[in-house]
């Protein structure tokens, strides 16, 4: 009886915890309270708080450093599983997830764009060329990343802006996997901003599948 009271309390307090990180109480990057604040908080001992962090910490949503305290480093453990997988996933595997992303993003941003969506494409596409002039491989990553997410949110649809941005560590990744061959001048992110400020969505896939063509032939 004594371990099913206990197993209680440590599922009620990873419960608790994980309402307050889900719930923006303690945002990403923050130290949550102690582990004597939390006990005295919740009404319970120390060791079931432990035993609670320790099992968020495991799904990825809490992060413990020696002598320092208990970090957020997530608030929902899909997407910490997600970026798991991401991270152990061929390049090539996820080339043809972008496939089926991307074209969706750049044939619904044809349709929906605002001027205030071109102009964030236009910001960060400029960034994106200026880091490839300048040969920084690390910036061109972001910028380029930047650009798809500012298309995919074009398409004014929240599920497959929330999926892109899910997958963009992994995107980066796989721009910089390119190496100095992501930085050789090209035209088809242009091509494909004015295809999305023409409303032209056959055109804007068309490009994005070209987009992409050439980053498997890269790797």
């Amino acid at each position: 009886m004594r371990n099913v009271a206990r197993t209680s309390l440590v599922d009620a307090a990873i419960e608790e915890l994980r309402r307050e990180i889900a719930g923006g109480v303690w945002p990403v990057g923050t130290k949550i309270p102690s582990e004597s604040q939390l006990a005295q908080s919740l009404g319970m001992s120390r060791l079931s708080v432990r035993e609670a962090v320790r099992v968020l910490a495991h799904a990825g949503l809490l992060h413990t450093r020696q002598g320092d305290g208990t970090y957020v480093t997530a608030t929902d453990e899909s997407r910490v599983a997600l970026r798991r997988r991401l991270d152990t996933a061929a390049a090539m595997d996820i080339i043809d997830v972008r496939r089926g992303l991307d074209l969706v993003a750049a044939r619904l941003a044809a349709g929906r764009r605002t001027e205030a969506d071109l102009a964030a494409m236009r910001e960060t596409l400029e960034r994106r060329d200026a880091a490839g002039h300048e040969g920084d491989l690390d910036a061109f990553a972001d910028a380029d990343v930047d650009f798809h997410l500012r298309v995919a949110d074009a398409a004014h649809n929240a599920l497959l802006g929330d999926l892109y941005r899910s997958m963009s560590e992994a995107l980066r990744d796989s721009v910089r996997d390119q190496d100095q061959a992501a930085l050789v001048p090209d035209t088809s992110h242009g091509d494909l901003l004015r295809a999305i400020e023409d409303g032209d969505a056959a055109r804007a896939v068309a490009v994005s599948v070209a987009i992409l063509d050439q980053q498997e032939r890269g790797l």
